[in-house]
């Protein structure tokens, strides 16, 4: 990838598109929102793939992410919590805790992360 700076940002053309980041909301995307969003799409792309590898059906997952992050610092991510909603989904509570387990081990962008950024997990069913 390459990113060519423009005045109030940085610009990189990839296959599905352009992408425009800036640490200003108002010209881009912002570092965080897609540090955040890796991880959220990530862990649920890989938790559908299990769930589907499995032969579980469900209707959707929805992902919501909460970010924390440090402003007496440098304003680093230090905390991210996922609240997955599976809707319809045919398994039991105890089950899907063995498949967020194995969504951790298997999610790469989690892995990349993991030891410098706390990230929680909690899911409901609907």
């Amino acid at each position: 990838m390459e990113y060519i700076m423009k005045e109030n940002s940085f610009v990189t053309n990839l296959e599905f598109g352009q992408l425009e980041v800036s640490g200003n909301a108002d010209y881009g995307f912002r570092p965080y929102q897609l540090l955040v969003s890796s991880v959220a799409v990530c862990s649920g792309g890989v938790l559908r793939k299990i769930l589907e590898k499995k032969r579980i059906s469900y209707d959707d997952i929805k992902i919501k992410a909460d970010v924390t992050r440090n402003e007496a610092g440098a304003n680093e991510v230090t905390h991210i919590h996922l609240h997955f909603t599976l809707v319809q989904v045919d398994t039991t509570n105890e089950k899907l805790e063995k498949i967020f387990e194995l969504t951790r081990k298997n999610c790469p962008i989690y892995q990349s992360v993991k030891d410098s950024i706390q990230i929680t997990e909690t899911f409901e069913l609907s």
